[in-house]
């Protein structure tokens, strides 16, 4: 099974470096948005399965992104980094429609295909 993915930072940088882990990991990067409104058009262009989600972004901060994209009738699964450490609850990012955080350091160590996969698996 294909796992399409959007990656959201506002460092062109981070986002090739994200895109080239993803895609090692055997996931299809689909898109990237350097913003979070960028990001909600590719959601919606793309419907990806999920989304690496910068937590700073110049117009939206990233769980304001993952609020708005809950809304919608398939949000994909949404993962949350930053160099800061989460300063929100594990309830605070589940209500915002986050289902991990992963600082972007520990990002080469997580297992994104069962993080992106179906439910998680």
């Amino acid at each position: 099974m294909c796992i399409n993915i959007v990656v959201v930072d506002d460092d062109p940088g981070f986002r090739r470096i994200a895109t080239a882990l993803l895609t090692a990991r055997g996931l299809r990067v689909v898109a990237e948005s350097g913003d979070g409104a960028s990001a909600l058009a590719a959601v919606r262009a793309h419907r990806p399965h999920g989304l690496l989600l910068d937590l700073h972004l110049p117009d939206l901060d990233g769980p304001a992104v993952a609020r708005l994209l809950m809304e919608e009738e398939r949000p994909p699964r949404i993962v949350l980094t930053s160099t800061d450490k989460s300063y929100w609850s594990q309830e605070e990012l589940e209500q915002a429609g986050i289902e991990f955080f992963i600082a972007k350091d520990r990002l080469v160590d997580a297992d994104l295909r069962r993080i992106f996969g179906p439910a998680g698996a």
